[in-house]
């Protein structure tokens, strides 16, 4: 074994990146040199065939990796090969959680979302980054809706295909891709296409990425008065009772809500914007309202809301469990509605239902309150101004009930 250095007996794991080409920062080139142990993918490892280190392979196996730099720190010089900048969306996250950042250093590269962006000649710091790497596409909405640069790191299952496949499948348009392949090497391709384009292609290299670029900035805002959506005259929730409505939610950025009888989506799209990460389920049977629904979805690129046209509750049972449920219409059903919403909340959920009647809040408070939920009742009561020749006055609209039900707490002692 060589001679340590103070740097090695300090108990210090080195991640170098390796450049799209091979290259190294000279310092990382030195470290590499005098390795005795050198973690890489396979790829990499193959381009310093020189290294005369042993020499370990990082695939599945990041525990196995994690264990044999623990046995060797502070004894021997540790170095670990990743690509471009090991601290973007790369392994040395995983390291300083494992290890802890006093026993890792980092000596970063060019990145290949850098290098991307150099070939398509754009600037970069406003864009947003998505990993599908052991994920799925489902951030890529949320990216889009609210920045107009988006750079995509793919991987062999969601390739760029795949991606772009899915962004179709929920309706995003005016957007640009750019597929990026092999950067740096002598097979590079950067090639501009339409998503439809890109759609249709099927072999992807396997150092691919994808960057999106939208034709206009994102525009997001709360509050939506009504005219603005495609609706039904009268069949819609309010801008003030929406906002209400959202408030006793409580929705997480991640977030999963069901919209049962969500007519025109005034509730599920706004509630998109609030669950940026999240999926929303809009469940409508009435064919005219689905094709309204669908309409605002497109209008507001509310991409992560997902349209299903179904009778509550029997089109509930293919749905992921909710972490919040709203009830804007039951068809006469509250009783079996809420009884199926019941079986499937996740804990700590809420449950929000908007009634018109004494009648049916009466029944959707007593139905919560046999199943244990802690319930509370809010009639909302909202007067818009109305200018009559030179004066103002106040014009009513129907009063709502607003019931929001929660499992209770435990009381501690």
């Amino acid at each position: 074994m060589r001679e340590m250095s103070s740097a090695g007996q300090a108990g210090k794991v080195y991640i170098v990146g390796v450049g799209a080409s091979g290259s190294l920062p000279p310092e990382g080139a030195r470290l590499v040199e005098e390795a005795d142990i050198l973690f890489g993918g396979e790829r990499l490892l193959m381009l310093f065939p020189e290294a005369g280190g042993e020499k370990i392979a990082i695939k599945r196996n990041l525990s196995e990796v994690e264990e044999r730099i623990r046995e060797n720190l502070g004894r021997r010089k540790l170095v670990v090969l990743a690509s471009g900048d090991p601290n973007f969306f790369g392994i040395a996250g995983y390291l300083m959680r494992k290890l802890g950042k006093e026993h890792v250093e980092i000596i970063p590269n060019v990145s290949s979302v850098q290098l991307a962006f150099a070939r398509i000649k754009q600037s970069w710091e406003d864009a947003a980054f998505v990993s599908t790497h052991g994920r799925g596409p489902e951030e890529i909405l949320d990216a889009l809706s609210r920045s107009r640069k988006v750079a995509v790191l793919t991987d062999e299952r969601w390739n760029p295909g795949a991606v772009v496949k899915f962004l179709l499948d929920r309706g995003v348009s005016g957007v640009r891709a750019y597929l990026c392949e092999n950067l740096g090497t002598e097979g590079e391709r950067v090639e501009e296409m339409s998503l439809s384009e890109l759609s249709s292609m099927e072999e992807f290299a396997p150092l691919s990425l994808l960057l999106l670029l939208r034709e206009r900035e994102p525009e997001r805002a709360f509050g939506i008065p009504e005219g603005e959506f495609a609706h039904r005259r009268g069949l819609i929730t309010k801008q003030e009772i929406r906002a209400i409505v959202l408030s006793k939610l409580r929705l997480s950025e991640r977030g999963i809500l069901w919209d049962i009888g969500a007519g025109s989506g005034s509730v599920s799209i706004e509630a998109s914007f609030l669950a940026r990460k999240g999926r929303i389920f809009a469940v409508e049977r009435d064919p005219e309202q689905v094709r309204l629904l669908k309409e605002n979805v497109r209008k507001f690129e509310a991409w992560n809301v997902e349209v299903i046209r179904a009778e509550a509750p029997e089109g509930l049972s293919e749905l992921p469990d909710p972490d919040a449920v709203f009830i804007g219409g039951s068809g006469g059903r509250m009783e079996e509605i809420v009884d199926a919403v019941c079986r499937r909340l996740k804990s700590g959920g809420r449950i929000v239902i908007n009634a018109a009647t004494l009648e049916s809040v009466n029944a959707a408070a007593c139905s919560l309150k046999r199943r244990g939920f802690e319930t509370e009742v809010a009639l909302i009561n909202v007067a818009r101004s109305k200018a009559v020749a030179d004066l103002t006055l106040f014009k009513a609209l129907n009063p709502v009930f607003v019931i929001t039900a929660k499992i209770p707490e435990e009381k501690v002692e």
